[in-house]
């Protein structure tokens, strides 16, 4: 595991019920490879909240893992470990005790951060994995000891809470250590009614701003839309959001169960079955309280929060720090794979000015959405020869699809990856089954935009940036003119855009001719008809 490129770095993120790992190596340009994630429950907070003391078996855990999260990120070839301690460390008396020990025992120097802190990180790893556009949020972060809540949009936070409200807090609030049997409706109303009392003052704050949308992170959460998921509940959308019906439903069948029983239901996770009750009763009340019809569930969280903090206080990357979620997230996937950026430049360039002039003409009605899909899909369509030239096209198609692409969701991974499929051989065909498992809609989408990328693709076939630029105009009703501007001697371009003329008329309905311009010619040379498939000499 020797570091052979670029600087490893780590970071920690020591909760109150569990302590996270991320290791990472970060490339020159500010394009990071994940090297390693490890979560481990050590229940840190276990016992403390009634007399603000961390406990010694408690301690123990948590050093013990956080040892071992510190060799592992050691044999990665970590040169910095970024460490930091939330709820419990920071609400307990015998903190300075528990710091010591960590930095004695585990050789790990470990910050605790403030409420706000937590908050401002959390915002950082949520916002940095998904696509919001203009779009406001609130994201919502149930913890052990406490629930972070943070109004703010893409670039940006403008309101940050912090309330001690936690799974594991309320549990021992509320209930004694053997307690195992159903949770009745009159307790969980009263844990209900104590997070209220708590929350009412932030959800006012929340809502003096415009909230477009809502977002979740946590354990908790995640757990919670698993179980909806597994339930096969109405208002579970795919992976990635939990209405308030599916939860109030999820609730219903946990509080109904005695601890044993409640750790078998379908997509639970054993360990949180004790403390998962009290969890959903802080989210439920909040999305109550702000008038939240879902909440759409993200599975980043403060440890991400740390890398996308590290990376801007680096101060190297300044280029990154200009571009989109999406825009990193497709760099940094590329570099991976050490695409051939050059030519996927110009197959970018080249794919974004037929689709643009092929709206002028009347080939397609898409707009700014399927634009940015499409941009995406060519910039990576040649991915897959980093594994091998030939079938190269699969290839890449494999690699998109199980890339967990951030800021894209699965239905956007999958269009992406059919239009990479699709650049070169075979049509878009139902045959395939990834390409039918798509809607309709998203099937036309391929099917339109894949041709951009097979013609664009061909335009560039001898990878020379001969081609300054292609356009189409509509001739008639029948009839499309791709009139294209070169330097040099394009033979070969021109070749590879004539075969294919045959799946142009059957994706449009339109005969395709070209036209060849030099740089500064207006008019243009003579035209080129292909009604065949086959290249013409």
């Amino acid at each position: 595991m020797k570091n052979t490129k670029g600087k490893v770095a780590a970071f920690l993120d020591m909760g109150t019920n569990s302590v996270r790992l991320l290791v990472v190596r970060v490339d020159p340009g500010g394009v990071y490879t994940i090297l390693n994630q490890q979560r481990e429950v050590v229940r840190l907070g276990e016992g403390e909240f009634q007399e603000q003391m961390l406990q010694p078996r408690a301690m123990d855990r948590a050093i013990l893992v956080c040892r071992k999260f510190k060799d592992l990120a050691r044999a990665y070839g970590a040169e910095e470990i970024v460490a930091v301690a939330t709820s419990a460390t920071r609400d307990a008396e015998n903190q300075g005790k528990f710091l010591a020990r960590l930095e004695k025992e585990a050789g790990l120097e470990v910050r605790v951060i403030s409420g706000r802190e937590e908050a401002r990180l959390i915002y950082l790893g949520v916002s940095s994995g998904i696509h919001m556009g203009a779009k406001n949020a609130v994201f919502i972060d149930i913890g052990g000891g406490s629930t972070e809540v943070i109004v703010g949009n893409q670039s940006d936070y403008a309101y940050l809470d912090t309330l001690k409200l936690g799974a594991i807090r309320l549990t021992q609030m509320f209930f004694l250590p053997d307690e195992k049997g159903p949770v009745t409706p009159a307790r969980y109303a009263l844990i209900c009614q104590y997070v209220r009392n708590a929350a009412i003052r932030t959800a006012q704050r929340v809502k003096e701003h415009r909230i477009d949308m809502a977002l979740g992170s946590s354990g908790t959460i995640l757990n919670l839309s698993e179980i909806a998921r597994e339930m096969k509940l109405k208002g579970v959308h795919g992976e990635s959001r939990l209405g308030r019906e599916a939860l109030r439903k999820v609730v219903q069948t946990l509080c109904s169960l005695p601890l044993e029983e409640r750790r078998k239901v379908p997509g639970i996770n054993p360990d949180r079955a004790d403390i998962l009750v009290a969890g959903a009763a802080i989210i439920e009340t909040l999305m109550d309280l702000i008038g939240l019809k879902e909440i759409q569930v993200s599975e980043r969280s403060l440890r991400d929060g740390l890398l996308v903090d590290y990376l801007a206080r680096q101060g190297n990357f300044p280029q990154m720090a200009e571009l989109t979620v999406r825009q990193k997230s497709v760099l940094r996937l590329a570099r991976n794979f050490n695409l051939d950026e050059e030519h996927a430049l110009v197959t970018t360039r080249l794919t974004l000015d037929l689709f643009d002039s092929g709206w002028e003409a009347g080939l397609h009605a898409y707009g700014a959405p399927e634009r940015e899909l499409l941009e995406h899909a060519v910039f990576l369509h040649d991915i897959g020869m980093f594994i091998s030239f030939s079938n190269h096209h699969a290839h890449s198609h494999y690699i998109i699809r199980n890339a967990e692409l951030l800021g894209f969701n699965q239905t956007e991974i999958s269009i992406i990856a059919c239009i990479a499929l699709f650049h070169r051989k075979k049509l878009p065909d139902k045959k395939i089954p990834d390409f039918a498992s798509l809607d309709k809609a998203s099937r036309q989408v391929v099917r339109v935009l894949s041709m951009f990328v097979r013609l664009a693709e061909n335009l560039d076939r001898t990878h020379t940036g001969l081609v300054a630029g292609a356009r189409f105009r509509r001739l008639d009703g029948k009839r499309v003119i791709l009139e294209i501007r070169a330097e040099g001697d394009i033979q070969m371009e021109l070749w590879g855009v004539q075969s294919q003329a045959e799946g142009f008329l059957k994706t449009f309905g339109k005969e395709l001719e070209t036209r060849v311009l030099s740089p500064g010619d207006a008019t243009g040379g003579p035209v080129r008809r292909s009604p065949s498939g086959s290249p013409r000499p």
